[in-house]
């Protein structure tokens, strides 16, 4: 599996970050895990093959999370050439389909049926739901919004866990025991701290608790970026910790 962190920031307007989403590419799947504003143009940025997105899997509803994905269904319904045949899904905790109709109700009936197969499920928690025959997906719950979720991609190489955005959880930890590569929010200094959200400090509690082979930072609001977040982490974490940058590129189960 490859990980790319498309977005590593928040709702917060930076020059540097765009909103939360990150790429997963294994043979033929090629995954979104949230799809905040600007992942678009970042995947074009980035060279990632957008048109080929399988699955956008949400972990939660705050629109930094899944604001460009009405407009990602739109530019696979009129940019592609030629047009799009493949099937596209996505997938969330309860709820996410009844986002995408309330959304479609604004935006028009194309969010809905743009013209190639288009699949919208609810995923619920405890259950593995198969991606294709390797590679299956899990959610979590965690403390943040009444419905959001942590996400684990697992396949054969490895096993990813993403944590969407959350406040500290020994819970998670438990769940997220093992993880060859946790991507893990990392949102304010601790002088800012608040129950919704990790510190780097908390980040790296988790990643030592869950005993995670690698952690990766992400979700940045400014005034974390130049606190050395990575080496506050790492003062908990003795694994190697990546405060990552949008773009930045991980290899799961790869020599």
């Amino acid at each position: 599996m490859e990980l790319v962190t498309v977005g590593t920031g928040t709702v917060a307007p930076s020059g540097s970050r765009t909103s939360a989403c990150h790429w997963v590419g294994r043979g033929n799947l090629k995954i979104l895990l949230d799809c905040g504003a600007g992942a678009l143009h970042r995947l074009a940025q980035f060279g990632l093959p957008w048109h080929q997105i399988t699955h956008v899997v949400l972990s939660h509803f705050h629109p930094d999370h899944w604001g460009e994905l009405p407009m990602l269904v739109y530019a696979l319904k009129y940019t592609t050439v030629p047009a799009r045949q493949e099937p596209f899904v996505i997938l969330g905790p309860p709820g996410v389909v009844r986002l995408l109709k309330k959304l479609a109700d604004g935006y028009g009936p194309w969010l809905l049926d743009p013209g190639f197969p288009i699949g919208i499920l609810d995923v619920q928690g405890g259950e593995p739901f198969p991606l294709d025959k390797d590679v299956s997906l899990e959610t979590f719950p965690v403390p943040h919004t009444q419905e959001s979720v942590a996400l684990s991609l697992t396949a054969p190489e490895g096993r990813l866990v993403y944590t969407g955005d959350t406040g500290p959880s020994s819970k998670l930890a438990r769940w997220a025991a093992g993880a060859d590569l946790l991507l893990a929010e990392c949102s304010l200094p601790a002088e800012l701290a608040m129950e919704m959200h990790l510190t780097p400090e908390q980040a790296g509690d988790l990643a030592r608790e869950a005993a995670a082979r690698r952690l990766v930072l992400t979700h940045f609001y400014p005034p974390v970026e130049n606190s050395d977040p990575a080496g506050k982490a790492g003062a908990r974490f003795t694994g190697p910790v990546t405060a990552a940058r949008d773009g930045d590129r991980f290899t799961i189960g790869g020599r």
